[in-house]
């Protein structure tokens, strides 16, 4: 274990790596943004990864799920998703539930140091922030769509207070920017679950303007 975390160990030392053995995670849903964080909190060396997601792997989706191969068609994606982090570090416990966030949250009773957004509905979010509201749990939000996303790390506001914006279709997906995105969730989450600062209820957007330049704006929601 000590020669695969070797240089996160540089990081912050033995005690932390240590310790991050014995936090638990969820991740809902495992898609797009799910596959890159589930892929890159799997390498953490955390205790436990809970994967929530009913959904299928249609051949859509893989260019941008990089968890998925053409093979997985048709697969749940959160079992595939978890044999894909397994095969990379065999140490964190991993399982998947296939149910909607609704559906897993009425028979789990398990406390997360930390939930991870991974969906593509306002709907999902809103029901993710009140449960993590109700178990005093934080949460990062992420969403991303053509050239741009957002990523929040939800402590104290409302997502209803600062996302009332009603559920579009998909007007396309570049794969660059969701792993850009889900990156950011990570490295947000990797600092609390370490103790680093972090900035909390902070609305990071990030997009590409008419010029190809891209752009980092932050909001407050506090």
């Amino acid at each position: 274990m000590i020669d695969y975390m070797a240089r996160q160990i540089q990081l912050w030392g033995k005690q932390t790596q240590d310790n991050l053995a014995t936090k638990k995670v969820a991740v809902v849903g495992c898609g797009g943004l799910g596959c890159s964080i589930g892929i890159a909190l799997g390498g953490l060396g955390l205790g436990r990864i809970d994967l929530i997601d009913f959904d299928t792997v249609s051949i859509h989706n893989i260019h941008r799920q990089i968890a998925f191969d053409l093979v997985d068609e048709g697969r749940f994606k959160a079992d595939v998703l978890k044999e894909t982090i397994q095969r990379r570090y065999d140490k964190t416990e991993v399982q998947s539930h296939i149910a909607s966030f609704i559906e897993f949250t009425a028979t789990n009773t398990r406390k997360y140091d930390l939930i991870f957004d991974g969906t593509d509905n306002i709907q999902a979010r809103v029901d993710i922030d009140d449960y993590s509201k109700d178990r005093e749990t934080s949460w990062i939000y992420g969403s991303v769509e053509k050239f741009y996303g957002q990523v929040c790390f939800m402590d104290e506001a409302k997502f209803e207070e600062f996302f009332k914006v009603k559920q579009n279709p998909p007007q396309g997906i570049t794969a660059g920017m969701v792993m850009h995105i889900a990156s950011f969730q990570v490295l947000l989450g990797m600092r609390y679950l370490t103790s680093l600062p972090i900035q909390k209820d902070r609305l990071y957007h990030f997009s590409f303007d008419e010029f190809g330049v891209f752009q980092h704006k932050q909001f407050s929601l506090k």
